[in-house]
Order: structure tokens, then sequence, then C-alpha cells
């Protein structure tokens, strides 16, 4: 059974969303890496960028396949996390922890079309 943690949100494509002082942290989920397999190359975004929801804005490739990473909200990416770039790993270790932006979110009503962890879970089984 794969970790979904309580208090975050989630895609039904397998991103989460966690969000701390009016930015978004997002990620892939713990079933979204087991599934993925070993990961070995995240394709990371440039920070500045502007996203909307729903676009693909970072590749993730495994030893058995590559993944587009979708945007849950709409805004502009402030920071990117470049221990991604050297130890693409670390998000097979830790999903939760090693996310992948940081986005100054514009509109907080798209919150309201993110999965609970309870919701994600009935995905899951």
């Amino acid at each position: 059974m794969s970790k979904i943690v309580k208090g975050l949100y989630y895609t039904n494509t397998h991103e989460w969303v966690k969000v701390e002082d009016g930015f978004a942290y997002i990620g892939i989920t713990d079933y979204a890496q087991e599934s993925l397999g070993e990961i070995v190359f995240v394709e990371l975004p440039e920070e500045e960028t502007t996203i909307e929801a729903g676009e693909e804005f970072s590749a993730i490739e495994s030893v058995k396949a590559a993944s587009d990473v979708i945007s849950p909200l709409t805004g502009t990416i402030v920071v990117v996390n470049d221990d991604l770039e050297d130890s693409p790993e670390l998000i097979n270790e830790d999903p939760y922890e090693n996310w992948i932006v940081k986005l100054d979110f514009e509109d907080e009503t798209e919150l309201n079309d993110l999965l609970s962890a309870e919701e994600y879970e009935d995905i899951c089984e």
C-alpha cells in the first residue's frame, strides 16, 4: 500500500500539493513513484515560469517509463528543487519531502477541484 499523507491535496494524475505560507509545494505521490520504479531523471522547469492548472510543467524518467507532471494549480514557479537535478532518486526515497516546485498560486478556489487524502486513496485501490 502506498503512503498517502493526510492534509495534502491530490490529483487523479498522482501529483500532491502542500499549501504553506501562501505557497503551494508540488510533487508526485508515493503511488506514482512506486509505479514508475527507479527514477533516473527529473526535467525541471525554469523559475519565474507561469503555468496553468492542467498544464505539463515537468517530466520524470525512470528505468521503466517516462511521465509528465501536470500542474494542479495556476501560478508562477518561484523555486525549483535543484537537488533533484543531481539526485532524482530522492523522489523514490521520500516523495512527500522532495517536492518539485514551489508555486505562487493565483486562485485559492482551484484547491476545491483537488482530492482529499481519503478521495485519493479510493483512486489508488
